[in-house]
């Protein structure tokens, strides 16, 4: 049986769980980044009059320098979402169990929040790598589809995970 996230004994998450969430995230979040943006600098780029003189190899070479930077920028900035939302209570709840349980609301929020942050850090970081603000929105609006789909899939998965929850007080 459910219980109300404000009536349940909250399973708190440590912050070694929020690591290991935002490694495993990054390297996900880092391949999707580094094929769609050769895909979007090889295939796009020259029709925005974006150096359509590029070799597959510059493209990559760009692909890879912003998929790189996001290693950076994006893990601390997933660990930062990861500790404001280990805080919220909303949709979380434990079962008979005392496992914790978030809702599917709460993922699909988080995935949200995470995915409005991380695609303006995507493209910046393609503006800064291309100079070009077109294929930067192209690159960043692109993660929007991609990365909401593979983020709820992440924390679904990592809902299962039982590693850095304890049931009631802090870890």
């Amino acid at each position: 049986m459910r219980e109300n996230s404000a009536n349940a004994a909250y399973a708190h998450e440590s912050r070694a769980r929020s690591l290991a969430k935002a490694i495993s995230w990054r390297f996900v979040g880092t391949l999707d980044t580094l094929i769609l943006s050769y895909l979007v600098l090889t295939f796009l780029a020259p029709h925005f009059g974006v150096r359509e003189t590029a070799t597959q190899a510059e493209n990559l070479h760009t692909a890879g320098y912003i998929a790189l930077a996001e290693v950076i920028t994006k893990t601390l900035l997933f660990f930062l979402h990861e500790r404001v939302w280990s805080r919220l209570r909303w949709a979380v709840w434990t079962d008979r169990r005392g496992r914790r349980i978030e809702g599917l609301r709460r993922s699909g929020s988080k995935a949200a929040s995470w995915r409005i942050l991380a695609s303006l850090d995507t493209a910046l970081l393609a503006l800064l790598f291309t100079g070009h603000p077109l294929t930067a929105l192209t690159i960043g609006g692109g993660e929007v589809a991609t990365k909401l789909l593979l983020y709820v899939f992440h924390e679904r998965v990592w809902d299962r995970i039982p590693y850095g929850r304890a049931k009631g007080g802090h870890v």
